[in-house]
């Protein structure tokens, strides 16, 4: 599984534009009609913490996860800024451990894709299994073969802040549904100078008949399934999808 290096440092300017809010107001809605308000919550593949500190904003108290050192550096920084009480953990999402169980488990912004192979969402979602409280959820998103075929497909893409920029290099192998995207990343120094790195990353398209055999898999109980940030069923052409799964005895 592939982590952020360089592009750590650059990532929040970058993505000023995604609507984190909306993911968040959404997801807790799902949780509130579950009667889940308050207590531990867990992310997976939490990044450089902007989520995790909302959720944290919201009531709950909060665990981080992610496999980038570098991510989580920005993370921990914003809750020492923000005085919060997030307890932020350097694991890989296939292999975490924690101290004892959570009320729910959440993971946005296609963290979830990252993992290739099906072996590893499966060991992921018995290890969140686990983890949660009887009847606990998790709830998790993943971009579709849609999006990666028809928005993002063989693409190049760039950008320019004054921090920094980036060229990024996207190419989608339909039959593998493997999306491979190479990012360029010129980082701005103190002298004025840029600084040149690389990233290569990889991420997998999953149908919704492959992650409900998943979830079964992992011992899970799978829920609903959402298209779009809506309340109405995936369809061939959303480009996100919100999987609900709930805990089913240890």
């Amino acid at each position: 599984m592939e982590t952020y290096g360089p592009f750590a440092a650059l990532y929040d300017s970058f993505m000023e534009e995604t609507p984190y809010k909306e993911w968040i107001d959404y997801v807790y809605a799902i949780l509130v009609e579950h009667n889940i308000t308050d207590g531990l919550l867990l992310e997976l593949g939490c990044g450089t913490g902007r989520i995790t500190e909302a959720f944290g904003t919201l009531g709950y108290d909060m665990i981080g996860i992610d496999i980038s050192e570098e991510m989580l550096e920005i993370a921990m920084d914003k809750a020492r800024k923000n005085h919060s009480s997030s307890l932020y953990l350097l694991q890989d999402m296939r292999e975490f451990e924690l101290y004892g169980t959570v009320g729910a488990v959440i993971s946005l912004c296609d963290s979830m894709n990252y993992l290739l192979e099906e072996e590893d969402m499966i060991e992921v979602i018995r290890l969140v299994n686990n983890y949660l409280d009887p009847k606990g959820l998790f709830i998790f998103d993943l971009k579709t073969d849609h999006y990666y075929k028809n928005v993002m497909g063989n693409k190049v893409f760039g950008d320019n802040k004054e921090n920094g920029s980036f060229i990024w290099d996207n190419y989608y192998f339909e039959e593998e549904k493997i999306n491979e995207y190479a990012l360029t990343i010129f980082s701005k120094l103190e002298n004025g100078l840029y600084e040149k790195s690389e990233e290569l990353h990889h991420q997998r398209a999953y149908s919704l008949e492959e992650v409900k055999a998943i979830i079964e898999a992992g011992g899970m109980e799978f829920v609903v399934a959402y298209g779009e940030g809506g309340r109405t069923l995936p369809t061939k052409d959303c480009n996100r999808m919100y999987i609900v799964a709930r805990e089913k005895g240890k």
